[in-house]
């Protein structure tokens, strides 16, 4: 059986007797595949119809301003993320090379390195989450523009810690590291939840 095509199925949805149409209909009335589809198409219309009409404001300055200002924070975020990575194996490479001088690496020791590791890797797919998600190139709420822009500050200030990290004693180096990348894997978490939990609520 040779099933409708998307256009068929938008043709079906507008008023008029256009040649084949009924054919199509009746079509559709006894395919449940296109039936379905038919029936998937009328509920994402009306969930496009049921969202608010954007209006521009009348100046928009503030609006640019505000989305630069986030655009350049998520660049700092992201570079900060790479240089996380030459940290974790500054750090690493100290735990190997103990030995060596006469002080073993404690498995303790160990196994926060290993855990460092997966919190970093963890904190580059949720920054890969919200690239995909685009939050610069959608129109938000005064609201999630608040929260996010609050979690994004605190963000900074976890990022600015960590450069100062290479700073401490080695031999509380790590456990620092280790407790700043915990903080900001957690403000990513909710980064992501914030701009999804905003994108489910308009039925996307």
């Amino acid at each position: 059986m040779t099933h409708l095509t998307m256009d068929q199925l938008l043709t079906l949805r507008e008023p008029g007797k256009e040649p084949g149409v009924q054919g199509w209909r009746d079509h559709a009335e006894v395919c449940e595949l296109c039936r379905a589809e038919l029936e998937r198409l009328d509920q994402r219309m009306a969930r496009l119809r049921a969202l608010p009409t954007l209006r521009p404001g009348r100046n928009r300055f503030a609006e640019l301003q505000v989305r630069t200002r986030r655009e350049r924070r998520w660049r700092q975020i992201r570079l900060f993320s790479l240089a996380g990575l030459g940290l974790a194996a500054a750090v690493a490479l100290a735990v190997v090379l103990a030995p060596r001088f006469g002080a073993p690496a404690a498995p303790a020791r160990l196994a926060e390195q290993q855990e460092l590791d997966s919190i970093i890797a963890s904190s580059r797919r949720l920054e890969g989450a919200i690239q995909d998600y685009n939050p610069e190139q959608r129109v938000i709420d005064g609201r999630t523009a608040v929260v996010a822009q609050s979690i994004e500050d605190k963000l900074a200030r976890v990022d600015h810690q960590l450069q100062l990290v290479d700073l401490m004693d080695q031999r509380v180096r790590q456990q620092e590291a280790l407790r700043l990348w915990r903080e900001r894997v957690g403000l990513l978490n909710a980064l992501v939840d914030v701009h999804v939990t905003r994108a489910r609520s308009v039925g996307f």
